[in-house]
């Protein structure tokens, strides 16, 4: 369903419109220029979010390959020297005797121990960030575990006092083999990231609670973070930060930090800023503790070098969302225009044959990051219908003029009416998923018309790909007239973000469509 242009109001502050001399009004058609620093520095953000969150993505994958690696390797070695002293009298006879009593072929056996061991590990949470990895009481628990999983069997055949003590002797083992392996791997790790593969930490805060975060050891050792800076909270603003953190946006976008850390106490207004603008960048969010009660954030403490920080976001894992995302819009996608093609083709002759003008309709909207593109859609009006809308402005189902929608629009076909109210003109947006400008699920991807009249907090539904279908069109679709409520609905999806949410909306989206509510 088309949107047509908001009424002519000039444009608040923070986007210019390119007129011609004789304009009066914004042209719907004419590209945003954003000219409010702060607006721009938001909106780079958000372009930006996608690049960050691949970085924090791609750093959690390589932490548990690399010690999948490790912990194969490590188990691999133990078992050889093991076998070399007990097989092959690699220190004599005598030696060989007394480990073959201790640990009889197969205690250690092959592939059976290395899946358990994998298992175990995983399960202990021996995978996780931080220091997870390299807590021993957690590698003993693995090892523990491990070992009783093919030791299970054994209990049946040969008793359990035998087995007991294998049981034991095999778990230090394994055990020391993990400290040792895991302890080696993190230094090794910590040399290759002490350069440009680190992540570049921001801290945010009053400059003597910066400073002093920045002397903790997490930070100044070699490894997971690479301090570029501070942003001050304070009046007048301290010589050696980067600014003042009324431009916090753009000195976050300035720096190119992929880490904000929050230091020292910030007023709930100045926290909430620091929080949006660091989610909408895809950043991850580390604070110093104190109270948090900001919707959209979970705050989980992890250990950094035997120190305790406050993770308010988890990047890799949106990152893994966010591909899983794009893969169900492009498998989804592929799969409709497949079965839908028919439908494609049989639309096309009946909107050509049933009045003048092109099969699709072209229309520049909004997208992720204040990004321009076309979205595609049937054509359902007749020719020239866009000169007629100055007429039907006061016929709006909205009171709003950033929305914008006349029922029983004149303008409309006889076969674009029924197009419209089943949502068959929406299909070509397929292609728009496709190409990457679009998703499945998310905001309504608005006109630039519409984004001259925003409010800085309405700028937060360009955090995501705009969608077909999303939180509104399943809430009420046409029947929620308010603007606000519409951005509180993106707002929350943003907030809350899940592929289960989004697998739910497409769900909910199939009765809606059928029983065709609040289509105009």
């Amino acid at each position: 369903m088309e949107s047509l242009p908001a009424e002519k109001t000039q444009p608040r502050s923070g986007t210019t419109w390119s007129r011609s001399r004789d304009a009066v009004a914004p042209d719907p058609e004419q590209e945003p220029r954003f000219t409010d620093p702060a607006v721009r520095a938001r909106l780079h953000l958000q372009q930006r979010a996608s690049a960050n969150l691949r970085r924090h993505l791609r750093r959690a994958i390589r932490r548990v390959v690399v010690l999948l690696f490790a912990d194969l390797s490590a188990f691999a070695l133990t078992r050889g020297t093991l076998r070399a002293l007990r097989d092959y009298d690699l220190l004599g006879s005598s030696v060989a005797n007394v480990v073959g009593s201790l640990f009889p072929r197969g205690i250690l056996s092959g592939f059976q121990f290395a899946a358990a061991l994998l298992v175990a590990l995983a399960v202990t949470g021996n995978y996780g960030p931080g220091d997870q990895r390299r807590d021993a009481r957690r590698l003993f628990l693995a090892a523990a575990l491990a070992t009783a999983l093919p030791l299970w069997m054994t209990v049946w055949t040969h008793g359990l006092g035998g087995v007991l003590v294998q049981y034991a002797l095999t778990t230090l083992l394994i055990w020391a083999a993990l400290v040792a392996e895991r302890f080696t791997i993190d230094r090794a790790v910590a040399r290759m990231l002490s350069g440009s593969g680190a992540v570049r930490a921001l801290f945010v805060g009053q400059a003597d609670s910066c400073r002093l975060a920045m002397t903790r050891a997490v930070f100044r050792k070699a490894g997971d973070y690479r301090v570029v800076g501070f942003v001050d909270a304070q009046q007048p603003t301290n010589v050696a930060a980067l600014g003042h953190i009324a431009r916090f946006p753009e000195l976050l976008q300035e720096s190119g930090a992929e880490t904000v850390v929050v230091c020292g106490y910030l007023s709930d207004a100045v926290f909430q800023t620091v929080v949006d603008a660091s989610v909408a960048a895809g950043t991850q969010i580390l604070a110093v503790p104190r109270a948090i009660d900001i919707a959209g954030v979970a705050p989980e403490t992890v250990w950094r070098n035997g120190q305790p920080l406050i993770e308010l976001t988890t990047p890799s894992l949106q990152g893994q969302q966010l591909v899983l995302k794009r893969l169900l819009d492009i498998v989804g996608v592929s799969v409709l225009l497949i079965v839908l093609s028919p439908v494609f083709l049989l639309l096309g002759l009946l909107i050509r044959l049933g009045s003048r003008g092109p099969v699709f309709f072209t229309q520049q909207r909004v997208g992720r990051g204040g990004q321009p593109f076309r979205i595609i859609k049937f054509r359902t009006m007749i020719e020239g219908a866009e000169e007629q809308r100055d007429e039907l402005l006061p016929h709006s189902v909205y009171p709003d003029a950033r929305l914008f929608k006349v029922p029983g629009d004149p303008r409309i076909t006889r076969l674009g009416r029924w197009l419209r109210r089943s949502s068959l003109d929406e299909l070509p947006q397929l292609v728009n998923v496709l190409r990457g400008e679009m998703s499945l699920v998310g905001p309504r991807p608005p006109l630039p018309s519409e984004v001259a009249l925003y409010d800085e907090h309405h700028y937060a539904r360009f955090a995501v790909p705009p969608g077909i279908t999303g939180p509104w069109q399943v809430s009420g679709r046409n029947t929620v007239t308010d603007f606000e409520q519409v951005i509180a609905l993106e707002r929350e999806y943003i907030r809350d973000w899940s592929l289960a949410k989004d697998l739910w909306i497409l769900l909910r989206t199939v009765p809606v469509v059928l029983r065709r509510s609040g289509a105009h």
